[in-house]
């Protein structure tokens, strides 16, 4: 365990120098947020009951810090490419340290970069005075249901990350392979529109997207006034635990190449 806690902390230490990544991973999501809420709550009026009040940014909050977690999650992992490129990784894995520890610890790492980035974007986008958001179980209670189904998102994406880069020798090949996998997914979980009055063959697929009931969650914890038009904690909460379990666990099954 202390090899993990010290790979995590390098991982860390790593991020807080690259300042520009810290950023951009944060400030994209908050831009997205104010042009495309502002601009689609004022010129289309959206008349979903899901959006309430045809407040389209409030509805769209949750969706930027699931955003910020993928943003995060994608870059973190590319530290794989630079430790291999360096040599870094193949004296890793020449140490007494079994694989799976060495990437548990990158990879615990690269969790707590992406919960805190899309926790602080919650913090402020919580401050914005335009935004309302419900808070279904109270501030407290919502902001912890937000941060547990915040850390599972990154376990589950960092996990997705470890099986590419398994596979996937050049780090362009790896965000090429990311930007195509999770993009769709991400578009088609609810976070930029309500899937409900979609046609059938869209709900299908949202319903099979895994990155639905992680969207779920924040949206029903920060969001939502009920759980109506939302599949709800009772089916999202175990689904996205054990997606995140089992992505951790392949991840971690087999070490990247040297």
């Amino acid at each position: 365990m202390s090899a993990v806690a010290v790979l995590a902390v390098r991982e860390l230490r790593g991020v807080a120098r690259s300042r520009s990544q810290l950023y951009s991973s944060m400030l994209f999501p908050l831009m997205l947020l104010a042009v495309l809420g502002t601009g689609v709550s004022n010129g289309l009026n959206p008349a979903s009951p899901l959006i309430a009040g045809s407040d389209y940014t409030s509805f769209l909050a949750p969706g930027m810090v699931a955003m910020t977690a993928l943003f995060a999650s994608t870059f973190s992992s590319a530290s794989f490419y630079r430790d291999r490129e360096s040599g870094v990784l193949r004296a890793l894995f020449a140490s007494p340290q079994p694989a799976a520890a060495i990437l548990l610890g990158k990879t615990l790492g690269a969790v707590a970069i992406g919960a805190i980035q899309a926790l602080l974007v919650l913090a402020l986008v919580a401050a914005i005075p335009g935004i309302d958001l419900a808070w279904q179980f109270g501030w407290l209670g919502g902001a912890a249901a937000a941060a547990a189904a915040v850390v599972a998102l990154n376990l589950a994406l960092n996990g997705f990350a470890l099986l590419i880069a398994v596979r996937v020798r050049t780090m362009q090949g790896f965000h090429l392979i990311m930007n195509i996998a999770l993009f769709p997914l991400f578009f088609l979980s609810g976070a930029f529109f309500p899937i409900h009055d979609a046609p059938a063959w869209l709900e299908a697929v949202h319903y099979a997207n895994p990155l639905t009931y992680f969207v779920d969650l924040l949206q029903y914890a920060a969001y939502a006034p009920d759980g109506e038009h939302l599949i709800g904690p009772a089916v999202s909460a175990p689904v996205a635990a054990a997606l995140a379990a089992i992505l951790l666990a392949a991840g971690l099954r087999r070490a990247p190449a040297a």
